[in-house]
């Protein structure tokens, strides 16, 4: 049959059968931002590395960075396992739900070890509704004392929460803890021991926090350790998107630097985050 007579059946225009197909002008320059961007965040799947493609200046969308990731063999990171929910027989949920920024925060420790063996660990406190990270003390040991400390420099700067969410610890249940946030007005809330999944947002911030920089990094001493987890505290808040936020940074800085005239994600996103570790 004719080509005429085939494109008339099945209602194609001639002129696809022709034309030779091309790409996009900056097909390439896309390609490679993209593989520098998974090169340099490694944990991140194709809608982050959208998001940060659109802070660089880039007019993309996903569906087009998807294609070019699928087509590069860049690789999805797996997906945690859903974990259910906790509910009472009246079909309430037992853990009470940020509403606002400062409605509750939440803390925790992690653990890690310098490159003699030697353990340190990390206080964690962040803002539920907003995602911030609000604070990472490191130190070889954290007492009840240092926990307050932390708490005090955070009240005084950003006012206290209306709750604040932790484990059973030692350093979290002690007398003296309890005391002092109950004369400031913070009401406590203690998950069930052996219960880590009620303090869901911060155990899944951890889960970045060692996923993201803990797992791929030697750290020869405490100093270096409060460096670097300090560089990605700040980058964790101002530059990373956040999924449960649409992408967004949870505290994007109000001013953002010139974007560079190729619009390079690679250019523009790379010295941010050395800009980061040069401050401390």
């Amino acid at each position: 049959m004719s080509e005429r007579r085939v494109c008339r059946v099945l209602g194609q225009h001639r002129s696809t059968q022709r034309k030779v197909p091309c790409g996009a002008d900056d097909e390439e320059a896309l390609t490679d931002d993209i593989v520098a961007l998974a090169r340099q965040y490694g944990r991140y799947g194709y809608r982050r590395v959208t998001a940060l493609l659109h802070a660089a200046g880039w007019s993309v969308n996903h569906k087009r960075v998807e294609r070019i990731w699928r087509r590069e063999g860049l690789k999805v990171p797996q997906r945690q396992p859903k974990r259910g929910r906790l509910w009472l027989n009246d079909g309430s949920c037992i853990r009470l739900r940020p509403e606002y920024p400062g409605h509750i925060w939440a803390y925790d420790f992690v653990e890690a070890r310098t490159h003699d063996g030697r353990k340190f660990h990390i206080l964690t406190i962040i803002d539920e509704a907003s995602r911030e990270c609000l604070a990472l003390v490191v130190a070889r040991q954290l007492r009840h004392e240092d926990v307050l400390a932390a708490l005090a420099e955070l009240f005084i700067d950003r006012g206290p929460p209306a709750h604040i969410r932790s484990d059973n610890g030692s350093e979290f249940i002690a007398t003296a803890v309890q005391k002092w946030l109950g004369q400031i007005g913070v009401n406590t809330l203690y998950i069930t021991p052996g219960s880590p999944w009620e303090n869901g947002y911060n155990e899944s911030f951890n889960g970045s926090l060692r996923d993201e920089l803990l797992n791929g990094e030697i750290f020869y001493s405490l100093a270096e350790a409060r460096m670097l987890i300090e560089a990605w505290r700040r980058h964790y808040n101002t530059i990373q998107p956040h999924s449960s936020l649409g992408y967004r940074p949870p505290a994007p800085e109000a001013a953002t630097p010139p974007l560079p005239a190729s619009g390079s994600a690679s250019l523009h996103l790379r010295p941010a985050m050395a800009a980061e570790t040069t401050m401390h």
